[in-house]
């Protein structure tokens, strides 16, 4: 059963957001030729009006292929387009809002999944603030010199890499299993002051930690017209993690944060396990992931795409074709390198 949760979870991600693309590009007039969930060889196709919708073999990846790109040209070569209705005779800021819709769809998945569950439970936790409430007695934190009443503003690793932090989780995500020195930047009656710890090892938990207790966070109310804001509130929490442990990874750690699909399948098994609930929490985080991740400026990403787009209509003229080639080339290296290193990472873990 656990397959047919992972396809729907994937389906449902992927589908949303080439529709996005598909939607804004048939707003503006480009003509789209092909809308595809899957890669590999194609199982189904059905041609409506003028765009062919297909079902591909291997259901992870998606795209619309669209005149006046290179990939959708040379696919379908025998298709007569006019000039007025190819992306690339598109005005810039028609181009970005094509490219960016994806992403939007994105979002908007995840906001309204995220809202309906708070509705549905009625409450919203808020995460504890890093504000120190407890110091442990004996611990590295007590040492270091932290007292009860602390605000905890920024964290800096001996690697030279840091997080400004706003919660616990945040602080959580960016040290999580670091066992070098820190220097925390505090608040305290009103000053800013440094202190130094280095983590020690708690057998009880299995974590490095330095010993300090946070207060728990609030919890809220909710109702039809407030979910919404707090779905949005959830949506910035995330975003938020995800750009620590993304900037982390510059610093050469915070790879072990990140899960190809093996990974997402496990979580998937998880999380339906908890319930429906649960489910479409993992299905609104992913789409908010896909989201985010589709903004670094990276050339085979959303992203990047704005970025040539937006770098093109400031000088007036297109990018190399070879130099377009060699970036994309290189960024494809770039990202299957990473999946297989997250896909080792994910198996690793089955057997440790």
């Amino acid at each position: 059963m656990t397959i047919v949760y992972f396809l729907i979870l994937l389906s449902l991600i992927i589908v949303i957001h080439e529709a996005g693309h598909l939607a804004a590009a048939k707003k503006f007039g480009v003509y789209c030729y092909e809308f595809s969930f899957g890669m590999g060889p194609a199982i189904f196709q059905k041609k409506g009006k003028e765009t062919v919708y297909s079902i591909r073999a291997i259901p992870i990846g998606g795209y619309v292929s669209m005149a006046g790109e290179q990939d959708g040209d040379e696919m379908y070569p025998d298709v007569k387009v006019a000039e007025d209705r190819r992306l690339i005779n598109k005005p810039w800021w028609q181009k970005v809002i094509i490219m960016l819709a994806g992403v939007f769809m994105n979002f908007m998945l995840a906001w309204i999944i995220f809202s309906m569950i708070f509705l549905s439970n009625g409450v919203f936790y808020e995460p504890a603030k890093a504000v120190v409430s407890q110091v442990v007695e004996g611990s590295p934190a007590e040492k270091a010199g932290f007292m009860s009443g602390d605000v905890i503003r920024k964290i800096i690793k001996e690697d030279g890499s840091s997080a400004e932090v706003d919660t616990y989780l945040d602080m959580q995500t960016f040290s999580n299993g670091y066992s070098g020195l820190e220097t925390y930047v505090i608040e305290r009656n009103g000053e800013t002051m440094e202190l130094q710890v280095q983590p020690a090892y708690d057998e009880e938990s299995g974590m490095y930690l330095i010993g300090i207790v946070g207060s728990e966070g609030e919890t809220k109310t909710v109702n039809l017209v407030n979910c919404w804001y707090y779905g949005l509130a959830e949506m910035g929490t995330i975003f938020r993690l995800l750009v620590i442990t993304i900037a982390s990874i510059f610093h050469g750690s915070g790879f072990s944060q990140f899960s190809g699909p093996v990974g997402i399948y496990q979580a998937t098994e998880t999380y339906a396990a908890m319930g429906f609930g649960s489910f479409m929490a993992l299905v609104a985080q992913l789409s908010m992931n896909v989201g985010i991740f589709n903004l670094l400026p990276l050339p085979v990403l959303d992203g990047g795409q704005v970025v040539i787009t937006l770098a093109e209509t400031v000088v007036g003229k297109e990018l190399n074709t070879k130099v377009k080639t060699v970036l994309m080339a290189a960024c494809w290296v770039l990202l299957i390198g990473f999946m297989l290193f997250v896909t080792w990472n994910d198996i690793a873990k089955l057997f440790s």
